[in-house]
This record gives C-alpha cells, sequence and structure tokens, in this order.
C-alpha cells in the first residue's frame, strides 16, 4: 500500500512547480515511509511514496514503461490478488523486471488500454501517464477500499490519496460551501458518493475510472452490482460462499513481510484468523492475532439491545482454539481524548469520533510487530448482518437505517446558514438516488427487491464510511489492512441470494454462519453480532464535555458552521440522540464537533 498524487496540465511546465510536488509528498509520507519518489515532465507531476509488501527492492514507483507502445508512467496504491494469472498471460508479450503488482497493472494497461480493470482482483487507485497520447488514466477498485481525490482547476487536474495531500496545493481552496456544511453536519460521518467535502474537490466512485486529457475529463463506472437470476439450492449456495470466501482469504494472505489478523471473537474476524492459522500451520508459522479494549470496561460495561456482550470472553477462546500469538491493546481515556485530534489528521475531515481514535490507536500498536493485517470489515453489509436488515419496522422506514436523525442535525446548523439548506430534502433525496439506484429483476418479492436496495444503501454509503476509517487510520502508522470480504466476486454473488438464504435459521449472517461452520467453535460461530468496542467509562463522557467546553469558551471557527445554542444543549446532555447508529451516541457526538474544529483549525478551512 501507498500513497500516490501528482497534476496533469498542458498549458504550462510541471517542472517549475517541483516545490509543491514536494509538499504534497511530505503529506503522504504517512502511508508511505518506506521509499519515495517524484517524476516530472512538462505536462505531468506524479508523486508516489510507497509501503514496501511485495519486492521490496523491485516494486519502487513511479514507475516507467518504455516500449513500441509508447512511454507509460504509473503510481499505483494497492494490491492486486489475482498477480500471478495475469502475469502469466502477459508473459506471452512482455518481459518482466520485478516481481511487483505494479508492473503488472502498468503492462495490463498497456496490453488492454482502459479495460484492464475489467481484469483485476483486488483493492487499488493507481493513474497511468501516457506520454505519447497527452492523457493520464485514473481508476479505483470495484468496492471502493482505496481512495482517489481529484480537482479540476481550469488549467489542469489534480489528485492524491488524501485529502490533506491535495490541500497542499495552492490551486485548491481550504474552503467549504452550503454543500459542504451539509455534508458535514447532515450526513458526516459519512459522505454522498463522489463529494470530497472541499470546494471543487470529488472523489473518484467505487469502479469508477476515466481519461483526462486537453478536453478535460470523462469518467464511467466499469462495474456496478448486477441484478440475476440465480437458482441454487441453499446447499449449493452455502457451497458457493464457502469457496468464495476461502479463496478471498487464502489469496489475501500472500506477502514478503509477515501478516497477522484483527480479532473481535466476532464472526468476521475470528473466521479470517482461523482460516489465515490454517494456512500458515501448513508453512509452519505462527498466526499473531491482535484485539483492542478499554481500560475500565470490565467494570462500565453495560449490555444492550446492540451490544449484548463484552468481547474478551470470545477473543480468549478463539486465541485459544486456533493456538495463535495473541496481543492486547488496552486505551485509557486520557490516550483516546488526546488521539481524537490525530485521527482528524489521519482521515482529512471530522470522522466517528473515538471509534476512529482507538483504531488509529490499535493499528500504531500493530505496526510495532509487522506491516500487513487482515480485517473483517463487509460482511455484514454483503450478508445482512445489521439491525435494520433483520427488524422490518427499520429495514421498511424510508431513510438512510443508521441515520434517522435529519430533524436532530439540522438544530446544530449556525443560524446564518440553516435557512439556506432544506435538511430534509438534502438528506431525503440522496438517499432516494442511492435506493432508486438498485437494479432489481420482476420477479423479485417486495422483501428481496427491499433488501436488493438495503444492499445498495449499505455498500454506497455505510460501508464507505467504515472502509474510509479502516484505510486512514491504518495507514496512518504505515499499517496495510486488507478486507476479504471486499472481494467483488463475493459482492457480485451475495447481492442476487434471497433473503431466505442469507436469514438461515432466522439468524444474522445465517449463510456465512453455516457456510463456514466446520472453521469455527460452536460459542463463536453462534454469537450474536456486536458491533466494534466502545469505552463504557463515564470519564470519557465528562472529558471530552469538558474539552468541548474549553473550545466554546474562545473564539472557534467551529461556530460559522455550528449553532452555539445547540452544542451549548449537547453540552448538558440533555440530548440522547443517536447521531450515526449505534456507534454514535452522546458521547461520540461531543467528540464529533471537537474533531470538527479541530479540522477547521488544523487545515484553515473557511466558509464560502
Amino acid at each position: 500500500m501507498c500513497g500516490i498524487a501528482g497534476a496533469i496540465g498542458f498549458d504550462g511546465d510541471m517542472r517549475g512547480d517541483m516545490r509543491i510536488y514536494e509538499q504534497m509528498q511530505r503529506a503522504l509520507l504517512r502511508r508511505g515511509p518506506d521509499q519515495r519518489g517524484i517524476v516530472m515532465t512538462r505536462e505531468a507531476a506524479l508523486i508516489h511514496t510507497r509501503l514496501a509488501v511485495i519486492d521490496i527492492e523491485g516494486g519502487r514507483q513511479p514507475m516507467t514503461y518504455a516500449g513500441a507502445e509508447g512511454t507509460f508512467i504509473i503510481v499505483y496504491n494497492g494490491e492486486l490478488y489475482n498477480t500471478g494469472e495475469l502475469r502469466t498471460e502477459l508473459e506471452k508479450d512482455f518481459a518482466f523486471d520485478t516481481r511487483s503488482d505494479t508492473e503488472v497493472v502498468l503492462k495490463s494497461f498497456v496490453k488492454w488500454g482502459e479495460r484492464c480493470v475489467e481484469r483485476f482482483n483486488g483493492i487499488y487507485a493507481f493513474a497511468i501517464y501516457d506520454q505519447q497520447a497527452r492523457r493520464v488514466f485514473l481508476a479505483r477498485d470495484r468496492i471502493g477500499v482505496k481512495p482517489l481525490f481529484y480537482a479540476e482547476t481550469g488549467d489542469k487536474l489534480i489528485f492524491a490519496s488524501e485529502l490533506p495531500a491535495l490541500l497542499e496545493h495552492p490551486d485548491i481552496p481550504h474552503e467549504i460551501d452550503l454543500n459542504g456544511a451539509a455534508e458535514l453536519i447532515l450526513m458526516a460521518p459519512g459522505r454522498s458518493p463522489g463529494c470530497g467535502v472541499i470546494r471543487g474537490v470529488k472523489e473518484l466512485l467505487p469502479g469508477q475510472c476515466g481519461f483526462y486529457t486537453e478536453k478535460g475529463l470523462r469518467l464511467w463506472k466499469y462495474w456496478e452490482l448486477r441484478a440475476y437470476e440465480l437458482n441454487e439450492s441453499f446447499e449449493q449456495t452455502a457451497e458457493h460462499v464457502r469457496s468464495l470466501v476461502l479463496d478471498s482469504i487464502r489469496r489475501q494472505l500472500v506477502s514478503d513481510v509477515p501478516v497477522c489478523t484483527f480479532l473481535s471473537g466476532g464472526l468476521d474476524s475470528s473466521l479470517i484468523s482461523s482460516v489465515a492459522a490454517s494456512e500458515m500451520k501448513k508453512e509452519g508459522k505462527l498466526l499473531h492475532t491482535f484485539s483492542v479494549d478499554y481500560q475500565g470496561n470490565d467494570k462500565y460495561f453495560t449490555k444492550s439491545h446492540f451490544q449484548p456482550d463484552s468481547d474478551p470472553e470470545y477473543i480468549r477462546c478463539m486465541a485459544e482454539y486456533l493456538g495463535t500469538e495473541h496481543h492486547w491493546t488496552v486505551i485509557g481515556v486520557p490516550e483516546l481524548v488526546d488521539a481524537l485530534d490525530d485521527a482528524v489528521d489521519a482521515r482529512g475531515l471530522p470522522g466517528m469520533a473515538d471509534v476512529d481514535a482507538s483504531l488509529l490507536i490499535f493499528c500504531r500498536e500493530i505496526k510495532k510487530y509487522g506491516t500487513v493485517a487482515i480485517s473483517g470489515e463487509c460482511a455484514d453489509e454483503l450478508f445482512g448482518g445489521y439491525p435494520w436488515y433483520r427488524d422490518e419496522d427499520i429495514r421498511m422506514t424510508d431513510g438512510f437505517p443508521w441515520a434517522q436523525s435529519t430533524a436532530y442535525r439540522k438544530t446544530f446548523l449556525a443560524p446564518d446558514i440553516a435557512e439556506y439548506i432544506d435538511a430534509e430534502d438534502y438528506v431525503y433525496s440522496a438517499y432516494r438516488r442511492t435506493a432508486d439506484s438498485a437494479e432489481k429483476l420482476p420477479g423479485d418479492s417486495d422483501t428481496d427487491g427491499r433488501m436488493r436496495e438495503m444492499t445498495r444503501l449499505n455498500t454506497d454509503w455505510f460501508m464507505q464510511t467504515l472502509l474510509d476509517r479502516k484505510d486512514r487510520m491504518s495507514m496512518y502508522s504505515g499499517l496495510e489492512v486488507r478486507v476479504p470480504f471486499c472481494d467483488h466476486r463475493i459482492a457480485e454473488y451475495m447481492y442476487n441470494v434471497k433473503w431466505e438464504y442469507k436469514d438461515w435459521k432466522g439468524r444474522e449472517k445465517g449463510l456465512l454462519r453455516e457456510a463456514m461452520k466446520e472453521w469455527l467453535p460452536e460459542k463463536v460461530l453462534w454469537r450474536k453480532k456486536s458491533p466494534y468496542p466502545k469505552t463504557h467509562d463515564p470519564a470519557f463522557l465528562a472529558a471530552v464535555t469538558e474539552k468541548l467546553g474549553g473550545i466554546l469558551s474562545e473564539d472557534t471557527p467551529l461556530t460559522q458552521l455550528v449553532s452555539r445554542e445547540a452544542v451549548g444543549r449537547l453540552l448538558r446532555h440533555e440530548d440522547h440522540v443517536q447521531w450515526y447508529g449505534q456507534l454514535m451516541n452522546l458521547p461520540q457526538t461531543i467528540a464529533f464537533f471537537i474533531q470538527l474544529d479541530s479540522w477547521m483549525k488544523r487545515f484553515g478551512i473557511r466558509l464560502v
């Protein structure tokens, strides 16, 4: 994994702006601490920082290919999991100088042009400059695991893996308009697909690619979730799922550096850890597993509908069952509060408050052991694990199931801008656009039709928020995190599996449990879903309350966007409304406003 950035323009000479591009590169050094490179031509600046995982010496970037077809230069962030198959095919036409997947991506483009992305199985964002054709090709993976932001400034296209790097370019304004304000107050920590929040900044959509030439930027989707008839028995479906999941996990274990796994004691991370431990045992290796907990949770944890039990009992069960070398990270309240600002630096936006901050701390500790970890994101979205899939009232509610709080959120808009933003229309229109985009079949039942909508809502919104979080918090410490359930083959298949099968035995992710039952002890296999753990220590609420109160007592840019009266009410703990599903309640809402203030100050953001 790496950081990429650059620009292409046709009116001047990029080589005179080297200092600017060095600043962009410095902003990406945490993503790629091992190697760095810049290639400058008259028309293009291509920037790279590398986290070396495969072919550590040979995979340096930017990488250039010069042949009869022309000269092509790539900057690439990601991993291909079908590198071997593609390389075998390409070797009929090309000699290879490295073992890196970067060279495979580059030569795939030389051979197949823009249709190369249709052949890739992996997580990636890249740019390839075609010097003879005077154009750059941009692409992002199907699921949207790896980020790519960009802006057209009139005379050039500027792009980067992260917003902080983009903001180092003087042509990018440190400004938000009313649309950005609406995203921050009404949608955050989610973002509308393709929205970069900063004025003029966009993000390449998952499964999107395109060319930038003298005529401008032309983008298209090369992949979408498509509906098709699937006529398989439950037993055949379970076997199909088992085959896909095992293949995806095994492919993602390939690395020239040590691989470890996240282990929460839940279904998804336990399955990955079980398969990984088995594969490593064949090679005489011991799997290292990692878990996070909080000081005082043994005292303060209380059961709820969303979190019926805590993780440690199940984590210990799995570590013992697999015989792994297990590592704990236990986080205290002061450390968690201090990390809120670092999490803003990492995400480049205000985010999921302590849910971001704790993951950042956790990834920092994992990095002390190694460079590659594997995590269980995206199983819930694809296999129907969240409560809103299974609660019929929530499922049929006409709106985002995890964010039924628009009426509450709009009370936080500063009076000067509230009159210009129709909050209900802004949120509902975004919801409707996504729900209406879900492809269906004429024979779908009402339930299966709605479940296709729910899948699109989750993959396009909720899952993207979690993938943003995982990418930024891990890469901030130079840790690569792979996500096997994000394999596009699993997503395509599960989009067409009927809900009756997904809900097997009336259990969340019942199909996945049944398909993988040989890999887990019964206690973990049928454990009720529990979300990412949070601190239950009342000291956290007290600490963030004090911190936000101190911010409001001084001159703060926060009040450009936010009503002092509404935040004051929040600080008196008069509100107990979920801000973003079960992940963000009162303490996290207060912490979100701390992050919003930190973001505006850190990057000099102002409302225009």
